[in-house]
């Protein structure tokens, strides 16, 4: 796994070892390439951060500042190794639930969301999905023209999108990304 372009284009990253499904690179360049020049001076999330790539890889592309959310303590070690190797500064690592984060975090600061929770597979991982999707806390730290890049398993529908709309769809083998919109 590597940054893509920018700054830090080519540099490896580190994968925590149990994180079991990183973003590919070709997925994370199929969105940047989407994304095009909104990334430029973006306020960035990165909430279910795992290794910290698309946050990474925005802060490589221009992006004002990243803010990692990741529970999991390897992760996050890995996450703060990797903005030490790749010398992008402006990355801030938090390492609590992504439910409480978005409890105590202000409202419309954030103009790009990236969001890679556990696919949901499940009838009760389907529950959770939803429950992290309907969040009012989830679109209040998003400004109200930004983009959220959600990544979710293609092999089942997303739950019913009640706080957002969706710009357009792609899917990369068992990953679907959804960029969403604030309704």
């Amino acid at each position: 796994m590597r940054v893509i372009s920018g700054e830090a284009g080519s540099l490896p990253l580190r994968v925590p070892r149990s994180l079991t499904r990183p973003t590919t690179d070709r997925v994370r360049e199929a969105v940047f390439s989407s994304l095009g020049d909104f990334v430029v001076d973006a306020m960035v999330l990165d909430l279910f951060a795992g290794s910290g790539a698309l946050g990474i890889e925005a802060l490589s592309r221009g992006a004002r500042e990243a803010t990692f959310v990741e529970e999991n303590r390897e992760a996050v070690e890995v996450i703060r190794s990797n903005l030490a190797a790749t010398r992008l500064e402006n990355g801030i690592v938090r390492q609590q639930k992504v439910a409480s984060f978005l409890t105590s975090t202000p409202s419309s600061g954030y103009s790009l969301l990236f969001a890679d929770p556990p696919y949901a597979k499940t009838p009760e991982e389907l529950t959770s999905l939803e429950e992290f999707l309907s969040l009012e806390r989830l679109s209040d730290c998003l400004s109200q023209d930004g983009i959220f890049v959600l990544e979710s398993y293609s092999g089942v529908s997303l739950p019913e999108l009640r706080q957002w709309k969706i710009l357009r769809e792609k899917t990369y083998g068992n990953t679907r990304v959804s960029y969403l919109q604030r309704i």
